[in-house]
């Protein structure tokens, strides 16, 4: 014990300092915040519902609030009810046992709502279509916003959709500025 005690004494800190802030990052977030404000009157709340698919999509959708993506530095969080919700983020084909379930919760998601399909299954029915089991994309059950193509969709992808959905304007200008 003594001995490491006396290398840390020694030695003395070694980590780097921290970063400078991202001003423009700031500037951003203040910009969306004003949006968020603007159009539904306080932060985003998304819930998300799988309607049936692979997970790819939710294991992406799960590193959206991970340190280096940190959505909720954005203003924006996740709720377990639609009751509490301003974005519904589905996921998957909209399987036949949970076409009700995706009904209600657009129905139980106060206005004004958003809705924003992500992968290819949620956008266009991916391989599965419409058959027996399977409504096919979620258009078909719900109105949608938003779709996010991608088999899984990255996580920016991801972010891109859901700014587009509550603050289109703020996409454009950063689709003309590039």
């Amino acid at each position: 014990m003594f001995p490491m005690l006396s290398q840390i004494l020694r030695v003395g800190i070694v980590s780097e300092p921290a970063p400078d802030a991202d001003e423009a990052l700031r500037t951003t977030s203040r910009r969306l915040s004003e949006v968020m404000l603007r159009r539904i009157g306080r932060a985003l709340v998304i819930r998300h519902v799988d309607a049936g698919s692979c997970n790819a999509c939710e294991q992406e959708i799960h590193a959206l609030c991970n340190p280096y993506y940190n959505l909720e530095a954005l203003g924006i969080k996740f709720s377990a009810s639609p009751r509490h919700a301003d974005l519904l983020l589905v996921t998957g084909p909209v399987a036949k046992n949970m076409e009700v379930a995706l009904k209600r919760a657009y129905d139980a998601t106060p206005e004004p709502k958003l809705v924003v399909a992500v992968g290819d299954c949620g956008c266009t029915g991916g391989i599965f279509g419409e058959s027996y089991a399977c409504c096919g994309r979620v258009s078909n059950v719900v109105p949608v916003d938003v779709s996010v193509p991608g088999c899984p969709p990255t996580p920016l992808r991801l972010m891109q959709g859901i700014l587009t959905a509550i603050a289109p304007e703020m996409t454009e200008a950063a689709e003309t500025t590039e």
